[in-house]
């Protein structure tokens, strides 16, 4: 079990973990590498995070790996990175399939190429079934598109007549949103030194703990990750509630 920051056990094991992971770039300029270098060397963190996360008891992990933003950097950098996800999934499904571990992939897929479209389903319907872990992977994925899509889905429903506008809630949103079946993000971790969430998962943040690290992604490896859940540990989840109505209602459970 995780160690807190007070040196005892971190019970509290966070549901589902999001991840910005960023800072991959300024890793292989401060090395005089390419860029796309130090997006394989990220790879290495995603695998060193998975089993954290696995180990700890964590159900959800979602790692925010290409925004529906990143189609603006330089070709050859995108074309690197289309062919890195097209290896990681061919290299990577059997495994993951072998750990009991599910992979699914959130985002508009239209814009892949058909062979690379193809690999992702094809990688979903060998890690399908109940598993222990669920490693969901953002792809060409923004939240302002996710709230979108959700929102023509229920539109839909109200010009075929299956709902009235007023039937429309907040919960029945959410169930309509490319995470819709999962728990929320109880915790958000974003590498590489910046504070802001970008386009990731905006919905769903709403009440997640945030934690920033200056360490860039291919430098968050077992330790880093160890650390980060021990500081979720530490913290006291209100949802508007005040502190000793939380207290109390935890001497109460």
């Amino acid at each position: 079990m995780e160690k807190a920051k007070d040196g005892g056990p971190a019970t509290v094991v966070p549901r589902h973990v999001a991840v910005i992971m960023d800072g991959n770039n300024r890793w292989a300029k401060k090395r005089l590498l390419p860029g796309v270098a130090g997006h394989k060397a990220g790879v290495d963190a995603v695998r060193a995070v998975i089993e954290v996360c696995a180990e700890a008891g964590v159900e959800v992990l979602t790692l925010f790996a290409f925004s529906s933003e990143n189609w603006q950097r330089p070709a050859d950098e995108v074309g690197a990175l289309m062919e890195l996800f097209m290896s990681a999934l061919r290299r990577e499904t059997r495994k993951l399939n072998d750990n009991d571990i599910s992979l699914r992939i959130i985002g508009d897929r239209s814009r892949f190429h058909p062979e690379l479209q193809n690999a992702m389903r094809e990688a979903e319907a060998q890690t399908a079934g109940e598993k222990r872990f669920i490693l969901q992977i953002a792809a060409n994925y923004g939240g302002q598109w996710d709230i979108a899509q959700a929102a023509q889905r229920l539109a839909r429903e109200v010009q075929g007549g299956h709902l009235q506008p007023g039937d429309i809630t907040p919960q029945l949103l959410q169930s309509c949103l490319a995470t819709g079946d999962l728990p929320l993000p109880d915790l958000c971790i974003r590498t590489g030194g910046e504070h802001r969430i970008s386009n990731f998962l905006l919905w769903q943040l709403a009440y997640s703990e945030l934690y920033f690290t200056d360490l860039f992604w291919p430098d968050f490896k077992h330790d880093a990750m160890r650390q980060a859940l021990a500081d979720y540990a530490t913290r006291q989840r209100r949802f508007g509630k005040t502190s000793a109505q939380v207290e109390s209602e935890a001497r109460n459970a």
